[in-house]
């Protein structure tokens, strides 16, 4: 049964950019963990619902959705231990200030702050950076209410930690994670424009290793790379690359990374030092980015794979320039999570902002993913894909075990959903 303290009437919310309409039958909004370890346990089926940046179906139910936040907005930072208890509803945004006024920092960030740490973790997300894993590898525990209701640790020295940092929500509904953190630093921000196809095919892994955060901007056409973001700390000697001698243009105004984008939204650049929470980030936490206009898809190859991927997806460009507004690449490092994009191997991530139609996208994804295919192509879990289960089985080699740990930890399958039952099978 469903406690209709906690829950609205049947809902026609949307995910974020307006491409899903969640068919769930309640919305359920605990105020407290004791509610909300309730209705968990009297629910036949329930699904989290975090900030609704997932471009899928994996926040959608035909049951009930729960929010978490209406939960207290906790955040506790053990010094000692360089570890923050952080509430799993609450968004990188709001982490990051509290952090801060505290003297600590988290080691990376997605470009969007705005996305709830919970989600963030449960799906893959990550920043860029040579040296810098996904989110979740930062998380060193998670509090997790079980379908029985009960809360569960599950620590650092708990072997399946590595199962629960990206667990798309299938092992329950996690309240709380421990995050590692670090003594606060400052970051610096440029950005270039214009560079050719032959200086990155011969210096690719240079260039992305000239900074402690790096990402390029392009459409995959023959104008080549069209922006290059680079985010330097200033306590880290990282080693330095003259984009301007390679052809490079240093931009003299704010750029936004979608042409013909409000810029007021883009994070300082220009060289000017700030806190790290203001620079990783492409987007300020004050500002929409954008309306939701858009589809995203992403997928990550091996980082040694990173130039041929490249050709590949130019022999492309122009098949889905009209569709695509941009795409990013960047340089993600080895993740111990075993359904992490970039679990097990340094990658290079290939991310699409599509305009929003559907069947052009629903067009240049098969496209996209025949020519990625040698490289074995891991999706992103909360972005679209044409990817069947067979492939995502074969691309992601612990989800088999995955799949048995969630039929062990939530045998009624009270945390399934159609998304859930499609992947896991």
């Amino acid at each position: 049964m469903i406690d209709d303290d906690t829950t609205t009437a049947a809902h026609t919310r949307t995910n974020w950019a307006g491409n899903v309409t969640y068919s769930a039958s309640h919305l359920a909004e605990p105020t407290s963990l004791d509610e909300l370890q309730r209705l968990v346990a009297t629910t036949p089926r329930l699904t989290a619902l975090g900030s609704r940046h997932s471009f899928n179906t994996i926040a959608d139910t035909d049951a009930v959705q729960v929010t978490l936040t209406g939960l207290p907005p906790e955040l506790d930072v053990d010094g000692e231990r360089r570890v923050a208890r952080v509430a799993a509803g609450l968004t990188h945004a709001q982490v990051a200030v509290a952090l801060e006024a505290r003297g600590w920092a988290l080691a990376n960030l997605a470009s969007l702050p705005h996305i709830s740490v919970a989600g963030a973790v449960a799906t893959g997300t990550h920043g860029s950076g040579v040296g810098n894993a996904s989110l979740a590898q930062s998380v060193v525990g998670v509090e997790i209410v079980r379908a029985s209701g009960e809360v569960e640790l599950v620590g650092a020295d708990d072997p399946r930690l590595d199962a629960h940092r990206v667990a798309l929500g299938a092992l329950g509904v996690v309240v709380a994670v421990h995050l590692a953190v670090e003594p606060s630093y400052r970051v610096a921000q440029t950005v270039h424009t214009g560079l050719g196809w032959d200086v990155v095919d011969a210096q690719f892994e240079q260039i992305m290793s000239a900074g402690y955060s790096v990402s390029m901007f392009t459409g995959y056409t023959a104008d080549g790379v069209r922006q290059i973001w680079t985010k330097r700390r200033e306590d880290r000697d990282d080693a330095v690359i003259d984009l301007a001698a390679l052809g490079a243009v240093a931009g003299a105004e704010p750029i936004h990374p979608v042409p013909g984008s409000e810029t007021a939204g883009v994070t300082e650049q220009g060289g000017v030092p700030g806190p790290w929470h203001e620079r990783l980030p492409h987007f300020r936490s004050s500002f929409t980015p954008s309306a939701g206009e858009e589809i995203q898809a992403e997928y990550m190859v091996a980082a040694t794979d990173a130039v041929p991927a490249i050709q590949a997806l130019r022999e492309i460009g122009e098949a889905i320039a009209q569709v695509l507004f941009v795409s990013e690449i960047r340089r993600v490092a080895a993740d111990d999570a075993w359904l992490a994009p970039s679990s097990g191997q340094d990658s290079v991530a290939f991310h699409f902002t599509f305009r929003r139609q559907t069947e052009d996208v629903a067009v240049a994804l098969p496209l996209i993913e025949n020519a990625l295919a040698p490289f074995a192509p891991r999706p992103h879990w909360g972005k679209v894909t044409a990817a069947t289960p067979e492939r995502l089985h074969q691309v992601y080699p612990q989800l088999g075990a995955f799949a048995a740990l969630a039929r062990d930890l939530d045998p009624q399958g009270r945390f399934r959903n159609p998304y859930l039952d499609r992947v896991l099978g």
